[in-house]
């Protein structure tokens, strides 16, 4: 699966969780060296009452899980939004050597926009980031979101 057609799906788990969670629509895979999924994950905030439970972090969870390991070295994150401080430190201590993102985040982004934690000289490990992988559609799941949740209010 190439990083365009892991944003795809990504992105069908964002507006599919979104739509049960009632949360902001942020999807998030898992990937193994195969390229075959591992574990997807969506904003569980509002679901669970949990600040934890953004979609990487969920993601995370799951696929340590299911592989029997906290080290996630062989995987790849694919997300549809870049990863906030938190997630791109629960990213460098799963040692997740990989991340592909979708919309760019001004506001709490951690992989360039804000901070730069995952590129940061005295991070633990490496880390290949791509950024911008169907950032347009990616950013207008995130507005059509929160123009409707405006128009709630």
């Amino acid at each position: 699966m190439n990083n365009v057609e892991a944003m795809a799906l990504a992105l069908k788990v964002a507006d599919d969780g979104s739509m049960t969670s009632g949360d902001v629509p942020v999807g998030a895979i898992l990937l193994n060296s195969a390229g075959e999924v591992v574990a997807i994950g969506t904003n569980e905030r509002e679901l669970h009452n949990d600040p934890t439970a953004h979609a990487e972090i969920v993601a995370i969870r799951i696929a340590a899980e299911k592989t029997g390991s906290w080290r996630l070295d062989d995987h790849t994150l694919v997300v549809t939004l870049e990863p906030c401080a938190m997630c791109a430190g629960a990213i460098s201590q799963a040692r997740i050597p990989r991340l592909v993102f979708g919309a760019w985040d001004a506001k709490a982004g951690a992989v360039g926009s804000v901070w730069d934690v995952l590129r940061d000289p005295r991070s633990l490990h490496p880390i290949e980031i791509t950024g911008g992988v169907l950032e347009d559609e990616c950013s207008n799941l995130l507005k059509r979101f929160f123009e409707g949740h405006r128009e709630r209010k």
